[in-house]
């Protein structure tokens, strides 16, 4: 079973920044799409940002021009870059992958392979 370990996530005041990361244990296919969510108390899960293979990225409107996914190949590890916070930005955040596949949803469906999530709190 391919593992998805996230990291990097705390607590910060409003207008701060953190960085999350996650490590894939493997690439098991060379076409790939890879994901955020988070979902905060109450609420549904939601698509943050997502690339794939051919460099295709996307983000959710209420994070656009803050947050930037990205990866580092070499280290099979996937970040989520994330400025100006605020406290709606509180909850759950979780990667997650589909292999064989490319695209760039925001939707949790197109996404099987999920890690257990690092928690981000941002207080105002």
């Amino acid at each position: 079973q391919l593992q998805m370990v996230e990291s990097g996530g705390g607590s910060v005041q409003a207008g701060g920044s953190l960085t999350l990361s996650c490590v894939v244990d493997r690439y098991p296919h060379n076409t790939y799409r890879m994901a955020w969510f988070r979902q905060a108390p109450g609420k549904r899960r939601e698509g943050v940002a997502a690339l794939d293979t051919n460099g295709n990225m996307d983000y959710a409107d209420s994070v656009k021009g803050r947050f930037t996914i990205s990866q580092d190949k070499s280290k099979n590890t996937l970040y989520l870059q994330m400025n100006s916070l605020k406290p709606e930005d509180t909850g759950l955040y979780y990667c997650a992958s589909a292999w064989g596949v490319d695209g760039t949803y925001l939707d949790v469906p197109y996404y099987p392979v999920q890690g257990r999530g690092t928690q981000v709190t941002v207080s105002s």
